[in-house]
Formats: C-alpha cells, structure tokens, sequence
C-alpha cells in the first residue's frame, strides 16, 4: 500500500483552492482553506531537516496536503490537516453517508459524546455470542476510557510511549494484529505512516480508524477501513482560539464528531 494511500487522496484536492492560513499548536493543528478548515491532532518528532516554507499562506492546498508524506512529522501534522480541510467537510461527508455523533449514556450514568467505542460495542459482544469466545480487540493508541473494553473482550491497547498497565509496545502489532477480530487505529497514524502497514497487518479484523485526525476520504474505505470515526469543523473561530490556546476543552466543542461507513 505504502505512498498509494497518501497519493491517492492529495491527488483527489483540486489544484486551485488556497491556503488561507494555518497554525501549529501544542495538542492540535489546523489548517484553513478556501474550501473550509481541517484539523489534526500535532504530531512530534522524526526528522529535523525540513523543506516547507514557514508561511504556507496563498499555497495550493494540494501542496499542502502533500506534507503529510514528510518524514518531519511536524509538517505532516499540517498535510493531514490541509487532507481533512478538504476531505471532513459536511458536504463531502453527507455523500458517503455521515452519521453525527449525539451524547450518550454510559453504564455508570456519566453522560458523554457518542463514540465509535460505543457503536461497536453492541457487535462486539454479538461477535462474541456468535463465537463462543470473547472477541480479540486491539487499539492502537490509548484512549480515554478504553479500559471499558476490557469488561467484554480481550484487549491489547499498542501504545508508542506505554503509560499504563493495559499499555503493550507497538511493535507488537505484526504479533497481534493479525489475530484481532476487531481492530481501532488512531488517525494519529496517518501522520507517523504506520497506517498502510497496520491496514495490511489487519485483513481479518473489522477496522475502525478513530480520532479527528482521521481524513474522511473514501480512499480509507477502499484501502480497508470499515468505519471511519473522526469529526467536522463545526466552529471555525472556536477552533482557532482552542488551537493556539492549547485547550483540549475548548476543543471539544469547536468540532463535531462523524461516524461513516463502508
């Protein structure tokens, strides 16, 4: 799979639409265009040489988008941004049948956003029933709340920098991945270029990429992605201010979470 992925949907931007600006912050990114606004979640390390100009301002949003192939993954951190200025935007995510997320109901009584943890729980626990076996569930990246999932499938969460006991090393994808029946990767993916190969690793497993860097684009759909589950711009100002005040908070409500499906 490998640049095919990334080709196939910086090819997809039309050649005429403009950045308008951008901004690189502590926990997320954006970049602002003439077709709408896009964001990621800032993505550090890798090379230090870099090629892009300082001010992408004025640039095609195309050539933009095309940083998401840097190996300075401070510029690919915008390149998935300037993706989804073009990709997540409502009326491109309407045509592949976008559901909005609402509010949900846990358990325990908390009342938090819909997200595809929640969705996929119901055909986890069918799987399993159908099975006789709890289903083999791996997250790739650590997520608030993943640990819920542990209370009806084996979980293995693959985390780059293991902060918790549920935390396994992420080499351990070419050991584990291959045996998931369910698989959750985070958009943050995209950026580092593991995506093609965990994709690849996960053929036999029902795969949900997860996370507001993820690039609606249906080229996900074609390279394997059963759901995607990232998110609209639904408040550019709000956006901004949350992205150059390194407020997660504030960035919750600045964007609105969309589930698509294959």
């Amino acid at each position: 799979m490998g640049w095919e992925l990334y080709d196939h949907m910086i090819e997809g931007i039309p050649a005429e639409v403009r950045v308008t600006d951008h901004c690189m912050g502590i926990c997320w990114s954006y970049v602002e265009a003439e077709c709408g606004m896009g964001v990621a979640y800032t993505c550090r390390g890798g090379a230090t040489a870099s090629t892009a100009p300082a001010d992408l301002r004025g640039m095609p949003l195309r050539d933009v988008a095309a940083l998401a192939k840097s190996w300075r993954f401070e510029e690919a951190t915008l390149g998935i941004a300037a993706l989804n200025a073009w990709y997540s935007q409502p009326g491109r995510v309407d045509a592949l049948g976008a559901r909005y997320d609402e509010p949900v109901e846990l358990p325990d009584g908390t009342v938090r956003k819909q997200d595809a943890f929640e969705v996929m729980r119901p055909r986890v626990e069918a799987f399993a029933r159908e099975a006789g076996r709890p289903a083999n569930v791996v997250v790739v990246g650590h997520f608030p709340h993943v640990d819920r999932i542990a209370e009806y499938a084996n979980l293995t969460v693959l985390e780059r920098n293991c902060r918790s006991e549920l935390d396994t090393p992420d080499p351990a994808c070419e050991y584990v991945m291959p045996e998931a029946d369910f698989a959750f990767i985070t958009g943050v993916t995209l950026e580092n270029k593991t995506a093609p190969r965990l994709l690849e690793l996960a053929t036999n497993a029902h795969v949900c990429m997860v996370g507001p860097s993820v690039v609606m684009a249906p080229a996900l759909l074609e390279a394997g992605v059963a759901m995607m589950a990232g998110s609209v711009v639904h408040d550019p100002e709000r956006t901004r201010h949350a992205v150059m005040a390194g407020n997660g908070q504030l960035f919750g409500k600045a964007i609105q979470m969309v589930t698509i499906e294959r």
